[in-house]
C-alpha cells in the first residue's frame, strides 16, 4: 500500500515517494513566540505531529524539523510592552509553547531552530541571491526580484498581474518608491532606532519573516525536502515566497510536497479562529478545564485540510469519544489481569486484525484522513466491547487487541494511565461487596454500591462478574 498526499502546488494527491528510501525529510512552520498559543495554532501542530506519527508507525524515519520565529515586528512590540529584551520574550513563549503542547502529548520536533542562531547563515543566503541577481538592495534593504523567478505564484495560482494589483493597494507610497515591482519582499530589513538589529554588509538590520524558514530548512534538512507543511494561510506570501528564494539561491526543487492544515472556525458564522481578530482561544486556558485527550482528540481527529469548528457540541462530542475509549481500555485492563495466562495461538483473531489494519491502512494512506482512520478505531472498540462480554476468551486475544487499539491510539497522540492505586481500592471494595453478597450480608453490600456510586464509580454485575466505570 502508497500512502498518497494532496500537494498543494499541484493541487492533486500524489503518491509520496521519498526522496530517500525509508526515510523523510519534513519541515513545518512554527510559531511567532510573542504571545501564548491559541488553538488554531495548536491545530496545525498536532496535524503535522499526527501526520509524523503515521509516517513512523509505517516504518519511516522522519526528520522533522519546526522552527521558531524570535525575531519579528511582534515579538519587538511585545518587549517594549512587557519591558524585556526581544530573547526574553522569546524565551518565555518557547518554554509556554513546550510546555502546553507537552499536555496534549506532541512529540518535540528533531530540531526546533531559532532565527536569532542562524543569523550569519541567512546573510551568507541573501547575498548568494544578490550576486545571482534574484535580490537587491534599496536603502539598506534587500529585496527578492519576484521576476526574476518564472514561478512566482505557482503556488498560490495567483497571476502576477492579481499579485502586482494585490501589493500596490497594500503598500504605502514609501515602501512602493523603495521597490522595483510591488511584489518583491523583503530579505533584509534596515533597523530602526532602538530594535534589535545586526551589522551586515548592506547596513545594521534584521531578517525579513520569510527567508528564515529557507535558510533554516536547508541547513538541516538539504536543498530538496520531501514535505513542507504548515497552515492554510502561509500558502501566500509565506510558502510563496520560500519556494522563489530558495530555488533562487540552490536551482533545485525546494519541497516535493506542499501541505496545508485548514483554520480552526469560531462562532456562528465560521469566523477564522486568530489573535487579530480577538475571536481565539489560548490553548493553555481551554487545559485548565478540559481533559488533554480530549484537546488532543478535538483538533487532531478533523481530516487536516478541513476546516475545524470549535463549539460546545464539538468539544462535547470529543469528551464522548474519549470516554468511551477510557472505558474499554479499562475493562480490557481488568479482563486482562484477571484472566488466566495462557499462550495459545488464536488464528481467527490474528486475521481479524490484519483485515482491521488493511482498513486501517487504507483510510490514513489516503492523505492522512484521520477522520477514517477513527472510524475503524471505534469499529475495533465495538469489536472489543463485544469480546469482553463473552464468558471466555483466552488473555493472548486480549493483550493482541489491546496492543493494537494502544498503537493505533498512539498516532493520534492519545495516551491514557489509570491510576494503579485507585483501581487497586476500587477492585478491594467490589471483592469486599461480592463476599457480602456471598454472605447475604445485602446491607453492607449495597452500601459499598452506594458509597462508590457518591465516588462517581458504577458497578455492573454481569455473568462475568463486577464490572464498574467512572461517570462525571
Amino acid at each position: 500500500m502508497t500512502i498518497e498526499i494532496y500537494n498543494s502546488l499541484t493541487r492533486k494527491k500524489e503518491p509520496f515517494i521519498p526522496i530517500e528510501e525509508g526515510k523523510v525529510k519534513m519541515y513545518v512552520c512554527g510559531p511567532t513566540v510573542y504571545n501564548y498559543i491559541h488553538i488554531g495554532n495548536a491545530r496545525s501542530t498536532v496535524a503535522f505531529d499526527t501526520i509524523r506519527r503515521y509516517l513512523e508507525y509505517r516504518g519511516y524515519q522522519v526528520n522533522y524539523v519546526s522552527n521558531f520565529t524570535d525575531v519579528d515586528d511582534k515579538i519587538i512590540k511585545a518587549a517594549q510592552e512587557e519591558n524585556l529584551t526581544t530573547k526574553e520574550v522569546a524565551d518565555k513563549y518557547i518554554a509556554a509553547f513546550h510546555e502546553d503542547t507537552s499536555q496534549i502529548n506532541v512529540k518535540k520536533a528533531t530540531t526546533h531552530p531559532r532565527v536569532i542562531d542562524h543569523i550569519q547563515e541567512i546573510i551568507d543566503f541573501v547575498q548568494s541571491l544578490i550576486e545571482q541577481d534574484y535580490a537587491y538592495v534599496s536603502e539598506g534593504d534587500v529585496y527578492f526580484r519576484t521576476a526574476a523567478f518564472d514561478k512566482y505564484g505557482e503556488l498560490s495560482g495567483q497571476s502576477i498581474e492579481e499579485l502586482r494589483e494585490g501589493a500596490s493597494q497594500r503598500l504605502d507610497e514609501e515602501e512602493l518608491a523603495r521597490k522595483e515591482n510591488p511584489i518583491d519582499f523583503a530579505l533584509w530589513k534596515t533597523a530602526k532606532d532602538g530594535e534589535i538589529s545586526w551589522d551586515s554588509p548592506w547596513g545594521k538590520g534584521r531578517p525579513g519573516w520569510h527567508i528564515e524558514c529557507s535558510v533554516m530548512s536547508m541547513k538541516y534538512l538539504g536543498n530538496n525536502l520531501d514535505i513542507h507543511g504548515g497552515g492554510q494561510d502561509l500558502a501566500f506570501p509565506h510558502h510563496e515566497n520560500e519556494i522563489a528564494q530558495s530555488e533562487g539561491h540552490s536551482h533545485e526543487v525546494f519541497a516535493n510536497y506542499w501541505m496545508h492544515n485548514g483554520f480552526v472556525t469560531f462562532g456562528g458564522d465560521g469566523e477564522k479562529m486568530s489573535k487579530s481578530l480577538g475571536n481565539f482561544i489560548l490553548l493553555r486556558d481551554l487545559l485548565k478545564e478540559t481533559d488533554p485527550m480530549v484537546v488532543r482528540y478535538l483538533l487532531g481527529t478533523v481530516h487536516y485540510r478541513r476546516p475545524l469548528r470549535y463549539d460546545v457540541d464539538a468539544l462535547n462530542n470529543a469528551k464522548t469519544n474519549i470516554q468511551k475509549i477510557k472505558e474499554v481500555l479499562r475493562r480490557l485492563k481488568i479482563r486482562i489481569k484477571k484472566t488466566s495466562s495462557q499462550t495459545i495461538e488464536d488464528t481467527e483473531i490474528s486475521s481479524l486484525l490484519s483485515d482491521y489494519e488493511a482498513r486501517f491502512q487504507d483510510a490514513m494512506d489516503d492523505d492522512f484522513n484521520a477522520a477514517n482512520g477513527m472510524t475503524v478505531i471505534f469499529e475495533l472498540i465495538k469489536y472489543i466491547n463485544h469480546q469482553l462480554e463473552q464468558e471466555n476468551v483466552s488473555q493472548t486475544t486480549l493483550n493482541l487487541l489491546q496492543d493494537k487499539l494502544v498503537n493505533w491510539l498512539d498516532i493520534f497522540g492519545l495516551i491514557f494511565g489509570l491510576d494503579e492505586e485507585i483501581d487497586t481500592d476500587i477492585e478491594a471494595l467490589i471483592e469486599e461487596r461480592n463476599q457480602a453478597r456471598s454472605n447475604r450480608d445485602f446491607q453492607r453490600a449495597d452500601e459499598i454500591r452506594d458509597h462508590l456510586r457518591e465516588s462517581g464509580i458504577l458497578l455492573d454485575d454481569t455473568p462475568q462478574g463486577t464490572t464498574w466505570k467512572r461517570v462525571e
